[in-house]
């Protein structure tokens, strides 16, 4: 199926997610960064003179710095020169908060004699201190004057995928088992604590069904999309999918956190469409409910279909502060993967470093790793910030999931229907919410852990996959009950969080984009930070191969304004459209295997006997 890729074994390294230094000389091999020398520093200092224009200015900003040079989207610069009176729909920050970004747009449309037919004041995004908005695409010449702004394309975005009852939950599916969940599926919340709730940013819920307690679990159903048509519940049958993965109960379908609460925020029409700005009202009405509802972790298994730099984009910074706010965000890595080596990661929200990116497994029918590959289709690779990605991976092949009678989806796919109410699905939106799942049981077994801390335990759990190429799965395979026994998992985001701030207008913490840049303009070694105290137990780090990849694999330069173009007026879904039916039939194991499994801890525990306790 896919090619094997070597590994480096027995290599030195001084961390084991952001690689190895070698500290006596100017060679830095880095596990989310690559390997480098003396070239590393010139092509650092170029890729962010290229893909980060942030120098600072003379302009001064409300809180006393100085404002950086606007940022203008490639695409929204070749639309002003191929079609400069055409309606575009942008998203225009401001460094100086909401009002800033809503005056720039009023001096942009007052800034010739032309008609101002069609221009319009959209979504106020107040979250992101911007606002999205239709206007000619001549007037970004304006806003490129203005001082402090980051406008980008409001682009198009693609689907990528109460109290514990009395009996535990069932499944008859392989993946419950692999992923380590089931010996969780009893587990209630500690006296004074609340059930997690999960977000589905998606296509909606059909929430009135067994998979959902019969809608008692969908505490909030919000719909934002602003496209039509739109059908109540779930028109595209998607979100509905991507939910009983992540929590589902029916009989023999229960998903990977069967007792979590649920909130569906609709944000696709039933073609599967987004706009980037309705996915930024979703996270920012997540975090204004996020104590209220109790939710813990939101899935998006969907992504943008412009790339970008994270630095830049609205859409990063949304779920960054869901990040920073304490809900976990677990996203696809998308299915725009190749046969012949690393697609890369150019596209939001599976491009920021902070979240859970998530690439699919194949189980080939198995419970041991070892026969277990990924898909050419799981996309992976370096994003246009140099970070590797993904971080972990779960089944996201053949997956049964259910789905609404009259979603366009299941018309579309008729061969894909397995049973009265569910459909056969492939694609990472369908891996996401394993994750998603599994991180609300963590939630449950330690509910004062942060989202680093959950993304910690997932990693140093993870089962490595043999046969996968290098990279295309992360560090591994997830196991949430062997995740569940850390007691102090480690930080794999803490060489960012020293460029996380409070913001200064609304005092949420945000990420220092400047500061980052400065910091690693100025040294390559920004990113040092001392793991030699951490435990790596369960993953063969040196297998995982981060260091054997260079500088040379990332793409720093702008992406060509043609597949940007074409790329903005496209969109498609994240579960793999070539893959219809499971010729191998339904999941079944050998004797062996099942044994082999019990030792390893991926089944249940005897009934007489309880998880251990983390």
């Amino acid at each position: 199926m896919n090619g094997k890729g070597g590994s480096s074994r027995g290599e030195h390294r001084s961390s084991a997610l952001w690689g190895t230094g070698n500290r006596g000389g100017d060679s830095r091999s880095n596990a989310l960064w690559g390997k480098g020398g003396r070239g590393l520093v010139t092509a650092l200092v170029a890729a962010l003179v290229v893909a980060a224009p942030l120098a600072a200015g003379a302009h001064k900003s409300k809180g006393g710095g100085q404002l950086p040079e606007t940022y203008i989207d490639p695409v929204l610069l070749a639309k002003a020169e191929t079609a400069p009176n055409e309606l575009v729909n942008v998203i225009i920050q401001s460094d100086n908060g909401f009002d800033a970004a809503k005056h720039a747009y009023a001096d942009a449309q007052h800034a010739d004699d032309a008609k101002k037919d069609g221009e319009r004041l959209g979504r106020k995004l107040e979250f992101v201190g911007s606002v999205a908005v239709q206007l000619k695409a001549k007037k970004v010449d304006f806003l490129e004057k203005i001082p402090g702004l980051t406008v980008t394309y409001d682009s198009r975005v693609n689907l990528s995928g109460t109290v514990t009852p009395a009996t535990l939950p069932t499944s008859k599916h392989l993946w419950p088992t692999t992923a380590g969940v089931k010996p969780l599926w009893g587990s209630s919340p500690t006296a004074g604590q609340k059930l997690p709730t999960i977000a589905i940013v998606d296509s909606g819920i059909e929430k009135n069904r067994a998979d959902f307690d019969g809608g008692a679990r969908v505490i909030d159903d919000v719909v934002i999309t602003q496209l039509k048509p739109n059908s109540p519940g779930d028109g595209r049958g998607h979100g509905t999918f991507v939910a009983g993965i992540a929590a589902g109960s029916a009989k023999d379908q229960a998903g990977a956190a069967p007792q979590a609460n649920l909130v569906s925020l609709d944000v696709m029409d039933d073609s599967g469409m987004a706009r980037t700005s309705d996915v930024i009202a979703a996270a920012q009405w997540i975090y204004d409910k996020r104590l209220e509802k109790n939710i813990k972790v939101a899935n998006f298994s969907l992504h943008a279909t412009t790339p970008s730099n994270f630095i830049n984009d609205p859409l990063d910074k949304a779920v960054e502060k869901l990040w920073f706010g304490g809900v976990t965000v677990v996203v696809a890595a998308g299915n725009y993967g190749t046969e012949n080596g690393p697609s890369g990661i150019p596209f939001a929200p599976g491009n920021d470093p902070f979240v859970i990116t998530v690439g699919a497994v194949d189980l080939e029918g198995s419970v041991l790793v070892r026969r277990h590959d990924v898909p050419n289709w799981s996309a992976y690779g370096y994003t246009k910030d140099g970070f590797r990605k993904p971080e972990l991976a779960a089944a996201g092949r053949y997956m049964i999931g259910p789905v609404p009678a009259n979603a366009t989806l299941r018309t579309a796919k008729p061969e894909n229907v397995v049973d009265d109410g569910y459909m056969r699905l492939s694609g990472t939106s369908f891996a996401a919410p394993v994750v998603a799942g599994a991180a609300a049981l963590l939630h449950i077994a330690h509910p004062t852990w942060t989202p680093d801390q959950i993304k910690g335990a997932l990693m140093q759990r993870a089962r490595y996959i043999p046969d996968a190429p290098p990279g295309s799965a992360g560090v591994g395979e997830i196991n949430t009950a062997r995740s569940a026994m850390l007691s102090d998992p480690p930080n794999p985001n803490a060489a960012l969080n020293r460029f996380v701030r409070p913001d200064l207008v609304s005092g949420a913490k945000e990420f220092d984009g400047p500061g980052w840049y400065a910091a690693a303009k100025a040294s390559v070694s920004w990113d040092s930070v001392s793991w030699s105290d951490v435990s790596w137990s369960d993953v063969s780090w040196t297998d995982v191969s981060w260091s054997d990849v260079s500088w040379s694999d990332v793409s720093w330069t702008d992406v060509s304004w043609s597949d940007v173009l074409a790329a903005a007026d496209v969109s498609w879904e994240d579960n793999a459209e070539t893959e219809t039916t499971n010729p191998g039939g339904d999941y079944v194991s050998t004797p062996e295997e099942e044994a082999l499994a019990a030792e390893l801890g991926l089944v249940d525990p005897p009934a007489d006997e309880t998880v251990p306790s983390p």
